[in-house]
C-alpha cells in the first residue's frame, strides 16, 4: 500500500497498482471493507470529513469515507501551472502536504484552491542521504503526529528518518 490515513478510528490503506482501498478498525486492525478506485493510489490523507488521495498526476481525489463514492476533484497550480508527480499526502493545519514523486520538493496545498502556497525544498537533506547510502532513493514519506504537532520526512529506503519544520 502507498497512502494510510486514520479517520474516525478507522485505517484506511490505498494500494498503489491494485486500485483498492482497503479498510481496517483501528482497535484491532480487522478488516472490515474493500472499495475499488478507478486510479493508482499514491498518496492519501484526511481533512477529518473527506479522504484525500492522489494517483501520481496534478489532482487531488475528495472521497466520502463511508462509501469511497468520489466528491470532487481538484487541480494542484503552482503559479497558474499544472503541478505534477503528487505523491504521499498529510494534511496539517488545513493545508494539505504533498511530496513531488522524483523531486526535492514538498508542497503546501491550499485545498479551496489548490493552488501550492508554499514549496520546501529537500535537496540538501536528499544529498546527505545519498553519501550514507548509496541504495537510498527518492524523498517519499510525509508523517504528521497531531498530538506532538512535529512532522516527519523519509524516503525510499532511506536509513533515516528526520523531524522537520515548516515555516509559517
Amino acid at each position: 500500500g502507498e497512502g494510510v490515513t486514520i479517520l474516525n478510528d478507522t485505517v484506511y490503506q490505498l494500494t498503489w497498482k491494485e486500485k483498492k482501498v482497503l479498510v481496517y478498525t483501528l482497535k484491532d486492525f480487522r478488516k472490515v471493507k474493500e472499495f475499488d478506485v478507478n486510479h493508482d493510489g499514491w498518496g492519501l490523507t484526511n481533512d477529518g470529513k473527506q479522504l484525500i488521495a492522489t494517483d501520481g498526476s496534478s489532482t487531488l481525489y475528495y472521497y466520502d469515507p463511508a462509501t469511497f463514492k468520489l466528491l470532487k476533484t481538484q487541480d494542484v497550480t503552482e503559479a497558474g501551472s499544472l503541478s505534477y508527480n503528487l505523491n504521499e499526502l498529510e494534511f496539517i493545519d488545513g493545508f494539505v502536504y504533498a511530496n513531488q514523486y522524483q523531486a526535492p520538493y514538498i508542497f503546501k496545498i491550499d485545498p479551496a484552491t489548490g493552488a501550492i502556497v508554499a514549496k520546501a525544498d529537500l535537496t540538501s537533506i536528499w544529498d546527505r542521504i545519498r553519501v550514507i547510502d548509496k541504495n537510498a532513493d527518492v524523498p517519499n514519506g510525509i508523517a504528521y503526529d497531531t498530538a506532538s504537532k512535529k512532522v516527519y520526512i523519509t524516503g525510499k529506503l532511506w536509513p533515516e528518518l528526520y523531524e522537520v519544520q515548516f515555516s509559517q
